[in-house]
């Protein structure tokens, strides 16, 4: 897509050159240099070169629409509230929204790309990588076209922007923020969500990022419950132990050869499933095959998902008394593929627990790990430093997301407790407040609200936006093979119906894609104060949107119904209801009109009925409309579409 910016001032450029031409005296090239050097020049303040997108084409000549897929969707109690989750360019969506949400939006909270140059996002529809001299620029240009919708979704009067980001662009986006909220509170947080640090060369370690809110109005964060890490006389309390994988896992360190003292074998019995014992590491040059397991076992090695050798993170001596104490245990194995996964403590965590500093409330029954009774901080101020272990995106990420989906699905997901921690702060008084997140990826935000609900029966509902896109690796793949974006393979796999919509169903019904009950508690309580199970699920209804486009003067049809087909979607939108034809009731026409108040009992069942304006009623339909406190369908939805083409007035 074109650089708007460098063509404006290409035009102007050339166009002073002419006038050189034409007037070549010394004053008027004088003049006319100093004109063009003030054109090159860098101004003070947030400048960037912008750049137009594909969908800003598509827009000038279509109109966005919403079209529900009758494959996904999931309703556990009908009379709750419904989430969405939108398949599309989130600009598309953003624009519906505004339609049905202006206003009305409590919290926004994104995870946007963090342009970190390794080709993680796309740009009209290509990877930006390091080597792209207007990275900076499209992103920013990206960032801004959003946030000047968002910013007309949210409250004028007590609503948040949440955004995440790294140091890659977060002094961009600072700026850009205050530029775009010069009304706003804003602050920004660091956030730990990877204690062990990821290795940058020639950096620092990272181990956070930063999280902007953007105050409206009289929002401001509640106080609340906290989980504090600072090991001093004053914070002393944690939310929990972190049980922690026992595979050493990482960019560097995680092979064999780094700890041969690391490699061993770990005996798992083939007809209990049991663990049998730990075997003695075995020294380099020694082939893992020549270990003959003891009798009825199977070995399990520390072996990555493509069979390379690597190594357990403590040695077998240390496992073996772990085991014993109930610091360690074996979480799952796989017979077929010879693989288990042992959850151990390590010293900072092992310390507490055998310390006393956590209470402990005997031992499982199935694993016989330790069951360690959580603490926490009730009613403090949180501080602009997060250093609280259920953020770490590894554990509570990336593991907790594999429980539900399967492993290696999605990169980099957040750690559930730190989005629920995130918006909690300015939810927790609003049990029915409306929260968005217009880079939904795997779909946390929306675990997250319903967890908050779980906790203190609220009703909070959650729209979540994601694209479709395959990563990069399954992209080339896809194309080597002549498969195309569009064809069912490629979208079968893409992010919306591979990742987001699994996580959102499997995590509402309380089991993994293939159907078992997910094992484990949420570190969380309900009202009662009663551990929330992950088998239990969440009582919750959720609904899958798919983005679509049609003509803004169509040739063959008229356009209010094209459009008609489209309002049932946005209804169920603004409402949060589903129109199901009998309680939520749509009439487009005077058929639909007879087929609900011409039969008694269906006339009866009707609670709210939304009326297409254009039609003509008698009186008496019309007093029948009014006992039923009907509504018209909103003049917002489609009517600036509808007078362009002159059908609307």
């Amino acid at each position: 897509m074109a650089n708007l910016s460098k063509e404006r001032r290409d035009r102007m450029i050339a166009k002073l050159e002419e006038l050189k031409l034409q007037h070549n005296d010394d004053a008027s090239i004088a003049a006319l240099n100093e004109i063009e050097n003030a054109l090159r020049e860098k101004k003070y303040g947030l400048v960037w070169e912008q750049h137009s997108e594909a969908v800003d084409d598509m827009l000038k000549e279509n109109i966005p629409v919403l079209i529900a897929d009758p494959e996904r969707r999931l309703c556990k109690d009908e009379n709750l509230p419904w989430n969405f989750i939108i398949e599309g360019d989130n600009l598309q969506a953003l624009y519906l929204l505004e339609k049905t949400h202006r206003g009305r939006v409590d919290c926004i909270y994104i995870d946007p790309p963090y342009n970190t140059g390794a080709r993680d996002w796309k740009y009209n529809n290509d990877y930006v990588d390091g080597n792209d001299e207007y990275r900076h620029s499209k992103w920013l240009s990206m960032m801004r076209s959003r946030l000047v919708v968002a910013k007309r979704l949210l409250n004028p009067k007590d609503s948040v922007l949440i955004v995440t980001i790294d140091e890659k662009e977060y002094l961009h986006l600072g700026c850009l923020l205050e530029e775009m909220f010069p009304e706003a509170n804003i602050q920004m947080i660091s956030s730990a969500i990877k204690p062990s640090g990821s290795t940058r060369e020639t950096q620092f370690s990272r181990v956070d990022e930063y999280i902007y809110f953007v105050m409206l109005g009289q929002a401001y964060p509640e106080d609340g419950y906290v989980d504090m890490l600072y090991d001093d006389a004053e914070n002393v309390e944690v939310a929990s132990v972190t049980w922690q994988g026992l595979r050493r896992r990482g960019s560097a360190g995680w092979k064999r050869e780094n700890s041969p003292g690391g490699f061993y074998p770990i005996y798992i019995s083939v007809t209990t499933g049991k663990l049998h014992s730990v075997g003695d590491a075995i020294p380099l040059g020694v082939d893992r095959n020549t270990v003959i397991a003891p009798e009825g076992t199977f070995c399990a090695w520390p072996l990555d998902p493509q069979g390379n050798e690597g190594r357990w993170q403590v040695k077998p001596e240390r496992l073996r008394e772990q085991l014993e104490e109930g610091t360690a245990f074996l979480s799952k194995y796989d017979i077929e593929k010879q693989t288990c996964s042992i959850k151990y403590l390590k010293d900072g965590d092992r310390n507490r627990v055998l310390g006393g500093e956590f209470d402990t409330n005997g031992r499982d029954s199935e694993t016989g790990a330790l069951i360690v009774v959580p603490k926490r901080l009730k009613n403090r101020r949180p501080k602009s430093m997060w250093l609280m272990k259920t953020h770490d995106a590894s554990a509570y990420g990336t593991a907790l997301l594999s429980k539900f989906i399967g492993v290696q699905k999605f990169s980099f997901p957040k750690s559930l407790y730190a989005v629920q921690d995130t918006i909690r702060f300015f939810v927790s008084k609003k049990p029915e407040a409306i929260i968005v997140d217009f880079f939904a990826g795997s779909g946390t935000t929306l675990h997250a609200v319903n967890l908050l609900n779980a906790e203190d029966g609220g009703s909070r509902r959650c729209i979540m936006v994601t694209n479709n896109e395959v990563s990069e690796t399954e992209q080339k793949e896809f194309e080597a093979r002549g498969v195309k974006k569009g064809d069912a393979e490629w979208e079968e796999r893409g992010i919306a119906k591979y990742v987001t919509w699994p996580r959102t169903v499997c995590s509402i019904n309380g089991v993994d894609v293939n159907g078992a009950s997910i094992n484990g508690e949420y570190f969380t309580t309900d009202s009662e104060g009663l551990p929330i199970q992950m088998s239990d699920g969440f009582k919750a209804n959720v609904k899958y949107f798919k983005c679509d486009w049609t003509p803004r003067k169509p040739e063959d049809y008229l356009l209010s119904n094209a459009l008609c087909l489209h309002v049932k979607e946005l209804i169920e939108l603004q409402t949060a209801r589903e129109v199901d034809g009998v309680k939520q009731v749509l009439i487009l026409s005077k058929s639909d009109y007879k087929r609900v108040f011409e039969n008694p009992e269906a006339a009866a069942s009707a609670e709210n009925v939304w009326v297409n304006e254009n039609l003509v009623f008698s009186s008496a339909e019309m007093s029948i409309l009014r006992e039923k406190n009907f509504r018209y369908i909103p003049r917002e939805y489609f009517s600036q579409e509808l007078k362009e083409v002159g059908e609307y007035v």
